[in-house]
């Protein structure tokens, strides 16, 4: 007989994960060789809020080097941090919804792979300013590529999806491969591969517009498609019986989570086990019904991804690690347990 499982209230969980988020933003910011407290954070937020507003002070409250230190490196970096763990969060909740697949994550459609490729070609032609545009369009091409070879053999199944997904991402990271072997020389090879593993240094206003953008406006419509989703879940005969133009929804839905996708790895590079084991540490929490899955696992991911890049830039100060690998660190165990729990309760049922 299976055990009754007790799941925290929803907006319990959204008012807890929101506070979490936000103490997390403060916290990141202060965590460095510079001594720097919250109260500072928030000052030097507000002197430059009320200057774009026409009322800020002639001088930084903070002095011009901390307020530079917050304004300028630490902020940005953590606001991107948040954005992407949001954005990457929600899509893998989104994609696992639309293959029924609970190993699905936002670059299963090649997405990671093309973006790579379009961005190691950049890096290695000396023209890293344009890596944002070379690694979107990257992944958009790979988008066209894996859903035209999916419908190739007929409608759209979430099984072909897949295939198709994993046929472009393998003979996009055979193209990386050859880039770099035949191009990259010097001091290229790193630069390369820390893009490729993941990496938000450098991160500046720019990155936050690219990613708090995408993630507010792709995030939160794909945030609003919960019923739709849980339509999906019980197959394409169900969601149809309910009134759901099932092709034309996930061709829809695949196209905004590449979308999204594409613009968050321009800016971060390849991420990995975000948008795989954040949805299912939600699950455990609220559920599986999505229209309470998404808005959480875009708090949790963001909360998720901020420590992860503090960590990143810190653990081995001054020398610094792609985040990517942090989360592969954290990630992997994560879902290890994760899986070892679900195959618990299925035997309690």
């Amino acid at each position: 007989m299976a055990r009754p499982r007790h799941r925290v209230p929803t907006g319990l969980a959204a008012a807890l994960a929101a506070a979490a988020l936000l103490v997390s933003l403060t916290l990141a910011v202060t965590i460095g060789p510079a001594d720097l407290a919250p109260a500072d954070v928030w000052r030097s937020i507000g002197d430059h809020l009320a200057t774009l507003l026409g009322g800020g002070p002639a001088e930084p409250a903070l002095g011009a080097l901390r307020d530079g230190i917050v304004w300028e490196l630490r902020l940005p970096r953590v606001l991107t941090a948040a954005a992407v763990g949001a954005g990457l969060s929600v899509a893998g909740a989104v994609m696992q919804g639309l293959t029924r697949n609970p190993l699905a994550d936002p670059y299963l459609l090649g997405l990671s792979s093309g973006a790579s490729l379009g961005a190691v070609a950049v890096l290695v032609l000396g023209v890293s300013v344009l890596l944002p545009v070379a690694a979107f369009a990257g992944a958009l091409v790979a988008l066209v590529a894996a859903l035209a070879l999916a419908g190739a053999a007929g409608a759209i199944t979430p099984g072909r999806t897949v295939l198709a997904g994993l046929a472009v991402a393998q003979l996009a990271a055979a193209g990386t491969s050859f880039v770099i072997f035949w191009s990259a020389t010097g001091d290229s090879y790193r630069e390369i591969l820390s893009w490729l593993m993941g990496s938000l240094a450098g991160a500046g206003w720019g990155a936050v517009g690219i990613a708090v953008g995408a993630t507010a406006v792709l995030g939160t419509g794909l945030a609003l498609q919960g019923r739709v989703l849980d339509a999906f879940a019980f197959g394409d005969t169900a969601a149809a019986a309910l009134g759901i133009a099932v092709g034309r929804t996930r061709w829809l839905l695949l196209t905004v989570v590449a979308l999204l996708t594409g613009a968050l790895v321009a800016v971060s590079g390849s991420i990995g086990f975000v948008g795989l084991a954040l949805p299912h540490a939600v699950r455990f929490v609220v559920g599986v019904a999505h229209r309470r899955l998404l808005p959480l696992a875009a708090l949790v991911g963001a909360t998720f991804l901020v420590w992860a890049d503090t960590a990143a830039r810190t653990v081995f100060e001054p020398r610094e690690l792609p985040v990517g690998i942090v989360t592969a660190f954290l990630g992997a165990p994560v879902f290890a347990v994760l899986l070892w729990r679900r195959r618990a309760a299925g035997a309690d049922a």
